[in-house]
């Protein structure tokens, strides 16, 4: 079945075969967020293409809402971001708090960073769309300071802001940044190639996360992808959410996820080091062994696949 599975959404992404709803076994629900609006500026799209580009896919792909997590900080330095979260909010999705200025909590006192996360709320106040949910920078909730961990949970709480954890991740910032890198230094890209490995690595990250989940909890609950409002992101979404109904996907809104009973475990959780994906500190709590997280999150293997494919073999990196 898993062969059958993986030549039906190989078919299936590339348009060569429609996929029947019998033809793939039901592999869980996903909500789709976004970190970091407003976003610097790519190297494939202007700020305003990047932006309707991602409406444009999730409109046509049927996804009824996805979550939005600003920065409100930088929306002075990006012009027109003001317009495009609007126009995020105004097709249908929904935005939340992920600090003002994205500072890394394990750099940073409690103090100041859920001051930070005050900036953010006082901008989000009254605003459309708007939920009471909150996101980790970086998703570092105080690495080994539990003490700092637990003062931002308890600040968090006393806010009536909930942890809007992540439970599948695949490093999609990696796949932005190395694009840059290339395209400044000259490197031909494989741009089908670049599609592929992006939509591949996300769809495996997908169906890692909700195997060790089983593992862990017993069940796959509803899941919640991270990826960021980047060039690459919005050039392959509309493939990416494709292949992940074509693996047997239900496509939810971020609402339905975050109302799995599994939102009660983010903020009772304890182990060495805080951060991460959910189930990845779940099942580190339960003491499922090392690698508890998608392997292309080790960005040197990422690293490898992109040169091997995306350059085809070219490394012009610095020894």
């Amino acid at each position: 079945m898993a062969t059958l599975r993986f030549l039906l959404l190989v078919l299936a992404t590339l348009g060569l075969a429609p996929l029947a709803a019998e033809e793939s076994e039901p592999r869980g629900r996903i909500a789709i967020t976004f970190d970091d609006i407003p976003r610097a500026p790519g190297v494939l799209l202007s700020e305003d293409q990047r932006a309707q580009t991602l409406i444009e896919a999730l409109d046509e792909a049927g996804v009824e809402q996805a979550a939005f997590f600003l920065n409100p900080g930088r929306i002075a330095r990006s012009e027109g971001a003001e317009a495009r979260i609007a126009a995020y909010v105004a097709a249908g999705h929904v935005i939340a708090n992920h600090t003002a200025n994205h500072p890394r909590l394990s750099q940073v006192s409690a103090q100041d960073f859920l001051a930070d996360v005050d900036g953010a709320s006082a901008w989000l106040k009254g605003k459309a769309g708007a939920r009471p949910w909150f996101r980790f920078p970086y998703l570092d909730e105080g690495r080994n300071d539990k003490s700092k961990r637990d003062a931002v949970r308890q600040g968090l709480a006393t806010r009536g802001l909930s942890n809007a954890y992540v439970t599948i991740d695949a490093s999609d910032w990696y796949y932005e940044g190395a694009v840059q890198k290339a395209v400044r230094e000259g490197q031909a890209l494989d741009r089908a190639a670049l599609g592929e490995l992006f939509v591949e690595s996300h769809v495996e990250a997908a169906a890692f996360y909700a195997e060790l989940a089983e593992r862990t909890l017993g069940r796959n609950p509803a899941h919640v992808l991270l990826l960021h409002e980047s060039d690459v992101v919005a050039l392959h979404l509309a493939d990416l959410i494709t292949a992940l109904r074509a693996d047997g996907w239900t496509i939810i809104t971020a609402d339905e996820a975050y109302s799995d009973p599994l939102s009660v475990e983010v903020a009772r959780y304890d182990t060495p080091s805080a951060g991460g994906t959910l189930i990845e500190m779940l099942a580190w709590q339960k003491g499922e062994p090392a690698p508890r997280w998608y392997s292309r999150n080790d960005t040197r293997l990422a690293e490898a696949e992109f040169r091997k494919r995306v350059l085809g073999g070219e490394d012009k990196s610095e020894d």
